[in-house]
């Protein structure tokens, strides 16, 4: 009877058919494989992988940036946009659309959207939320030990250990701390988010088994997460031939070759938190590593 009710909801919204067969799929393929099932006791391990978990650890950091960078830039507010958020509204604006508010939005919309598909409950603690800020300033810090690790094999003692986006050193630490809050927060929408899901749904389409898929999926995305910080200048078109040439560009040049193994090593990172530890403290780390090594470290230097 319990069960019934539920069935009676869903069938209201999606048609028993397509939910034995396209929606069903769908569930397997980008809910089941990332959020954990539901438990009548909740489970700090499981809580941070919930969707509206997420939402309420990263709706802070969001706002933050986006009313951030209007205040800082006001009219000129686009130019203090660095990383994915640049990248893809200039991919917007190439489609001709040009709305402020478009990327938060779908962020939000995004994470509220897998909230219903995953039919989780709508609660979080406060306890759940400090253990993911403990968490993401843990791994931060594990990711700087990685690039200082990776910066010793190379043998490149002058190299920039930051490793990120932007050059605007000479704004105040409350500027660069903010650009960098945002590239933390949209490159993981774009490559974590965004990509993982439809990789690893195209790799288990394919019937690769569920292991396979998930290291799969790591590798790929990681090496496309790392190309990307090798694209052309911001005119140039996005396409396939754009990729093509970053891997050229790579390849010939060995003083990028540190830039580009620790970008792919910081991207498995992320995509292994993705998989493991959820969206929120996969964001909550990469902008707290953006922030401590690009708007602090970085100074010090």
């Amino acid at each position: 009877m319990r069960g019934g009710s539920d069935d009676d909801v869903l069938d209201a919204l999606v048609p028993r058919p397509l939910r034995r067969s396209g929606w069903m799929t769908f569930r397997t393929l980008f809910v089941d494989a990332f959020v954990p099932p539901e438990s009548s006791e909740p489970h700090y391990w499981f809580e941070t992988r919930r969707p509206f978990c997420n939402l309420v650890f990263l709706l802070p950091l969001l706002l933050i940036y986006e009313f951030g960078v209007l205040a800082i830039g006001g009219t000129e507010s686009e130019t203090f946009r660095n990383g994915a958020d640049a990248w893809m509204r200039q991919f917007l604006l190439r489609l001709g659309i040009d709305l402020l508010w478009l990327l938060p939005v779908s962020l939000i919309g995004a994470l509220v959207f897998w909230q219903w598909a995953s039919r989780q409950p709508w609660r979080t603690s406060w306890d759940t939320l400090g253990g993911m800020i403990a968490e993401s300033l843990l791994f931060a810090f594990a990711l700087i030990l990685v690039g200082q690790a990776v910066d010793s094999c190379f043998r490149q003692p002058q190299t920039n250990l930051l490793q990120i986006e932007g050059s605007r050193w000479a704004h105040s630490l409350l500027i660069r701390s903010v650009t960098f809050l945002g590239a933390g927060i949209y490159e993981e929408f774009l490559f974590r988010l965004c990509l993982i899901p439809v990789t690893y749904a195209a790799f288990r389409t394919l019937l690769v088994p569920h292991r396979w898929s998930v290291g799969a999926t790591i590798v790929l995305t990681s090496l496309v997460f790392s190309l990307a910080h090798y694209l052309g200048a911001p005119d140039q078109d996005y396409s396939l031939t754009v990729l093509t040439d970053a891997v050229v560009r790579v390849q010939s040049t060995r003083a990028l070759w540190f830039g580009f193994v620790f970008r792919t090593l910081a991207g498995m990172f992320f995509a292994g938190l993705f998989f493991l530890r959820g969206f929120g403290i996969t964001v909550g780390a990469h902008a707290a590593y953006d922030v401590i090594v690009g708007a602090v470290l970085i100074s010090e230097l």
